[in-house]
């Protein structure tokens, strides 16, 4: 394979309806998708999409992640000290990782093992803290002002502690939470932490500003969030952009298609993709509901564990030495 091929395969790709974003990750090293070998400790916070999403009679991730060698906990509603799993917005991630509080919260965290909602997992726990944080804002969070190209907010951000119904859940703002947590992660190397970005809306649950507007956001994450962040320890999965196409209806998806919109690994290469022009879910639960159906809860699972072992095997790597 000549090294002009290596190089075009990490360019744009401009593909039938859509731009194609193929990258074989930072650095020299292969990317691997093996499990881990033995159990690793894996902690959800999220709130009903999650649930959906876990449950072995929807999305299944739960299942995905045990079949993985993952042992999974969660937080949900009323978890926590002060209640905090309650709050789960994109400003309120400025509460649980940067607040005055937020060791008492995070120690919690770190050192949960419970079952929050129904799904199966691994029967027995490897003991010690969770290794790996996910973290899901629910798809209210998906409704944002401004306009898709406002750069970050730096310096105070009025939106920190904030709920997804403020007036001030605008681009720069979102955009500006994501870095301020930054600060907070390359302190914590030790564990892996991934923002699972936040699900579409349904077409009549939102409007075409600001669902482009979360579009936008999302691929931010992906394309620009992490630019100069040197460390492997934070990773970001566009569970947005997964869930805007499907196989046809809401209860069919696309998943192991060429078309589409997707976040995989894919013929050696980590592949985020969209052919589809939608800014809403393609698996609303019905015309006035945004939960995803299992079908794109499936597609979502399916995306997301090749990741997570490409990014587990590639941070742990980025330890060894230290």
């Amino acid at each position: 394979m000549s090294k002009r091929f290596l190089v075009l395969l990490g360019l744009v790709l401009i593909v039938a309806g859509g731009v194609a974003f193929a990258a074989a990750g930072s650095g020299p090293e292969a990317l691997s998708p093996r499990p881990p070998a033995t159990p690793v400790k894996l902690i959800f916070i999220h709130h009903s999409t999650g649930e959906g999403w876990l449950s072995d009679s929807g999305g299944r991730l739960g299942v995905t992640l045990k079949n993985n060698n993952y042992f999974v906990s969660d937080t949900n509603y009323g978890w926590g000290p002060d209640g905090i799993g309650d709050n789960t917005d994109t400003g309120h991630w400025w509460t649980w990782f940067r607040g005055s509080s937020r060791t008492t919260y995070l120690n919690a965290l770190y050192d949960e093992s419970g079952i929050n909602c129904e799904y199966t997992r691994l029967a027995n726990d490897p003991g010690g803290e969770n290794a790996i944080i996910m973290f899901k804002s629910c798809f209210p969070n998906s409704h944002i002002g401004g306009k898709p190209t406002d750069p970050a907010k730096t310096g105070s951000n009025p939106l920190r502690g904030q709920d997804c119904s403020s007036s001030y859940m605008k681009v720069a703002n979102v955009k500006g939470i994501y870095n301020d947590l930054l600060v907070y992660f390359k302190t914590r190397q030790d564990k892996l932490f991934i923002l699972i970005a936040p699900p579409p809306l349904i077409k009549g649950g939102t409007d075409s500003a600001h669902a482009a507007n979360a579009r936008a956001v999302h691929t931010w994450l992906v394309k620009d969030w992490l630019k100069n962040y040197k460390y492997k320890n934070v990773k970001v999965f566009d569970f947005f952009n997964v869930l805007t196409s499907n196989g046809g209806n809401r209860n069919k998806n696309d998943v192991g298609k060429s078309t589409g919109n997707h976040h995989r690994y894919r013929n050696g290469a980590i592949q985020h993709i969209q052919t589809v022009a939608n800014n809403y879910s393609s698996y609303g639960a019905d015309e006035w509901d945004s939960h995803p159906t299992a079908a794109g809860g499936k597609k979502a699972s399916t995306e997301f564990v090749s990741l997570l072992n490409v990014w587990y095997n590639a941070w742990k790597a980025s330890l060894k030495g230290r």
